[in-house]
């Protein structure tokens, strides 16, 4: 009754239903190595952000990139704001309303330094170069916990007439007459206080994302293409069985 199953036809729909169905049970296993690997991040920033402050210097070298390992350290150094080389983000929204982060450069005691997002302002996203409170001069010890550059290249990471789409040492570092460490501050204090302070960078949020649902979603895809599969071989099985005539001639194959 099913020998038509054998057919070219058949055997091609049965090679692409077991290749579908092996992909999306693929992706449905890597968004739960998604998950894992989210699960075990959150609890790497979740003790990064309880633990005290510790020198930059004793987490970040010169040549050092910072990883999912160190991500969301929290630490402190002392230097001066390098205020001619300061940028500002563009686009950078906060709940729904338009903005930019203050990205300044931070020069260390050894010569080297490293960028601090300073914070978030309120700008229309029109305004070129939007006016920003200045940090405080002069000697000034701050703390923040260190950022991981973003993955963007090309235009979006360089200063452009005091603007940048996506924060990146690698591509700021070809501005400024110094040595730059890798990554960037997100800045929570300095001492002294600016006179005005910027909206910090809020703690990251450590949900589980949809990435079980996602999987969810793939394997009853999978699924539905095996069952798809039966059910489209048995409905051609029961019109064998019961052929209808079509133009006077009964339908056979």
């Amino acid at each position: 009754m099913y020998r038509f199953l054998l057919s070219v036809r058949w055997i091609g729909f049965a090679v692409f239903v077991i290749v579908l169905a092996a992909v999306c049970t693929r992706l449905g296993f890597w968004q739960i190595h998604r998950l894992e690997h989210r699960l075990d991040q959150n609890k790497i920033i979740t003790t990064h952000l309880k633990a005290q402050p510790v020198d930059l210097a004793k987490v970040l070298s010169t040549g050092d990139t910072v990883d999912d390992e160190s991500e969301f350290t929290r630490v402190r150094a002392t230097g001066t704001y390098d205020v001619e080389h300061q940028v500002t983000v563009k686009f950078s929204t906060r709940d729904g309303a338009p903005g930019v982060d203050v990205v300044t450069p931070f020069v260390l005691s050894s010569g080297e330094a490293v960028l601090v997002d300073r914070g978030w302002q309120e700008s229309e996203n029109t305004v070129a170069r939007p006016n920003v409170p200045a940090p405080p001069s002069g000697e000034v010890t701050i703390t923040g916990w260190l950022r991981q550059n973003n993955g963007a290249t090309g235009d979006a990471i360089l200063p452009i007439k005091g603007q940048i789409r996506a924060i990146s040492s690698v591509g700021f570092a070809k501005s400024v007459p110094y040595d730059l460490l890798g990554g960037y501050l997100n800045l929570r204090s300095e001492d002294p206080a600016p006179a005005k302070k910027l909206a910090a960078e809020p703690e990251p949020e450590r949900g589980q994302g949809p990435h079980f649902f996602y999987a969810l979603q793939w394997w009853f895809f999978a699924l539905l293409a095996v069952v798809g599969y039966f059910w489209f071989a048995r409905s051609e099985a029961k019109e064998r069985r019961n052929p209808t005539r079509i133009d006077g001639f009964a339908r056979t194959e």
